[in-house]
């Protein structure tokens, strides 16, 4: 359900269904093969649609992007909801979904560079939101037992998630623990 004053996108009617399927299939296919040059004129021969159709459900790359994010997008939210119900102090929730997010973006750069860019699909929208609104309430109850710094937001710490995520890829995955304490040190408020 769409947020009073949002509208909610159209139903596709099943022929139009069936060929965005089809255009993510080849998409998948694609990236399985090694190729993610994800050029739409190319997914619209391989998925045997018309280059329009593929322009109509993906107006660009970052749109067909955002789309075969969507599944990695849910199991993230998914894994956040997980680590909340675990339980613990606020910090200690928040560094386990902050570790959680950053071996999301680790093992799918597609999923970082969607999470940076926060906009596409409507259902990444609306993973990216939920995510958003966990982050902050663990930045919350951070801030009110006195272990996160007042100024931090929840998008401040999803952004530079995605800025250590681009660290690890530079610098090698040995670097991903010290980045992410880096990260996580600096969120404390100063003495």
């Amino acid at each position: 359900m769409a947020p009073p004053g949002e509208q909610q996108p159209p139903r596709l009617r099943a022929d139009a269904a069936r060929n965005r399927a089809r255009v993510l299939t080849a998409a998948r296919e694609q990236l399985a093969a090694g190729d993610d040059s994800l050029q739409l004129n190319t997914l619209a021969r391989l998925a045997g649609v018309g280059v329009g159709t593929v322009y109509r459900h993906f107006p660009d790359r970052q749109a067909l992007v955002a789309a075969l994010s969507v599944e990695r997008f849910q199991e993230l939210a998914e894994a956040v909801r997980t680590a909340v119900a675990e339980g613990g102090s606020a910090v200690a929730v928040l560094r386990r979904v902050a570790r959680l997010a950053l071996a999301f973006m680790l093992e799918d750069a597609r999923l970082a560079a969607v999470l940076e860019s926060g906009d596409g699909d409507p259902q990444v929208a609306e993973s990216t939101a939920e995510v958003d609104a966990v982050l902050g309430a663990l930045l919350d109850q951070a801030r009110r037992d006195g272990d996160v710094k007042d100024t931090v937001t929840a998008e401040d710490l999803r952004l530079l998630l995605c800025g250590v995520a681009a660290a690890v890829r530079a610098g090698g995955p040995d670097r991903a623990e010290p980045y992410l304490a880096v990260l996580l040190d600096g969120l404390r408020p100063t003495p």
